[in-house]
């Protein structure tokens, strides 16, 4: 008997998860829900008989609840806002899910909401695991394909003295230009968040905080020319690189170590004028008879403009590298593994949407083929290798592997 999926949000990453699951012949019937009207029109493409849709308020934990419950695995395709709530529902409710969100927000300084989250997270773990179900996080481009392939470098070296991970979704080389040099692939509000978080790296062995207002002040950041692009990258540090050590289990020998995102030039500068003109704050200020949020207003904003989306003749890239330098049979060695990826005009999907969204489906589909059996909150680090990239590669999906001396 076929499996029974629920896609809980059908947003640009929703859309690639539902068209691959679809195509996969263990699943039966997909059920989609979204709060947007227009959704129901969206999944007519696809046959009735597998695909159906319900409008949903997705705080609506009473209905949702029956939902899942009627369900065999849960892919959640929401804002990052929703995860958490969401992976505790689908705890208590005994269904296997798949997230391509932190669970943790890297960039969260507050120790007491870092504490209450921790807690929850610890709930959800127990509880999945009484119920023998997987919650599956961090599963798509940047977390996800980043983190295999520095699991799987590391593997290969005796010893890690350094490690960079880069992710990047820019413009491809057809697209119109745009005052941003920059056009949104993925959640506008999200980037803010981005956008505003603190980051940590380590230098000389030392844990490096640097504030939100300056990741992207010139001296924070650092360009990495990229041959196989045909340009340089501006990259400024986001993200916790110091838990990322602690997963990846290098701590205590990394010595330099930093995850980063990559923009093309100028993006940086114009970005810093923005942040510390505090268009990016959250805090709402008062515009005549109505307060207004800085960065809702930006965000939405940047939202109503044309140029800044991705038409259907535009190509978009991502881009993900991860640089490993330590021993490797008492050799300095550099180990790169790499993806470059962009969009497939056939089907007219983005790569954000086939990195991603393509990257979560195989998650489900790894659950319910029962080729990943361990239960409790798991992330990337907890799957093999071998059963996600070569995958992917048959996505047409290109990934690029050098060893080199390190001089």
């Amino acid at each position: 008997m076929g499996k029974k999926v629920l896609l809980v949000g059908l947003g640009m990453q929703g859309k690639a998860v539902l068209y691959d699951l679809v195509n996969s012949r263990e699943i039966s019937s997909i059920t989609v829900i979204d709060n947007r009207p227009d959704f129901q029109e969206y999944i007519q493409r696809y046959p009735s008989e597998k695909v159906s849709g319900r409008l949903l308020d997705v705080t609506d934990e009473a209905k949702l609840s029956l939902c899942m419950r009627d369900a065999d695995i849960v892919v959640e395709a929401l804002p990052g806002q929703f995860s958490l709530p969401f992976g505790k529902l689908a705890s208590e409710c005994g269904v296997s899910l798949v997230s391509s969100m932190f669970y943790l927000n890297p960039g969260e300084q507050d120790s007491e909401k870092i504490q209450s989250v921790q807690k929850q997270i610890s709930q959800i773990n127990k509880t999945a695991k009484e119920k023998g179900i997987t919650i599956l996080t961090e599963f798509g481009l940047d977390p996800g394909i980043d983190l295999f392939l520095g699991a799987k470098a590391i593997k290969e070296m005796d010893e890690v003295l350094e490690m960079r991970i880069y992710g990047a979704g820019i413009p491809g080389l057809n697209t119109r230009p745009n005052p941003l040099k920059y056009k949104f692939s993925w959640s506008i509000m999200g980037v803010m968040d981005a956008y505003r978080r603190p980051a940590r790296i380590i230098s000389r062995g030392q844990v490096v905080t640097i504030e939100a207002e300056k990741i992207f002040e010139k001296e924070n950041t650092h360009i990495l020319e990229v041959e196989e692009i045909g340009t340089s990258l501006e990259c400024y540090p986001n993200g916790d690189s110091v838990h990322d050590a602690e997963s990846f289990g290098i701590r205590h020998s990394v010595k330099e170590m930093g995850r980063y995102t990559s923009r093309l030039p100028g993006h940086c500068a114009f970005w810093e004028t923005v942040v510390k003109c505090g268009f990016l704050n959250e805090q709402p200020i008062q515009v005549e008879d109505m307060f207004v949020s800085p960065v809702q207003f930006t965000a939405s904003l940047l939202s109503s403009q044309k140029q800044f989306h991705y038409a259907d003749d535009e190509e978009d890239m991502t881009f993900v590298r991860v640089d490993v330098r330590g021993i490797k049979d008492g050799k300095r060695t550099r180990i790169m593994y790499q993806l470059i990826d962009t969009r497939d005009f056939k089907t007219g999907f983005t790569s954000m949407q086939r990195t991603v969204g393509f990257t979560m489906s195989l998650g489900a589909k790894l659950i319910l083929g029962k080729k990943l059996q361990k239960s409790g909150v798991l992330t990337p680090l907890d799957v093999p290798y071998e059963s996600v990239i070569p995958v992917l590669e048959t996505y047409d999906m290109h990934f690029l592997r050098r060893e080199l001396p390190w001089l």
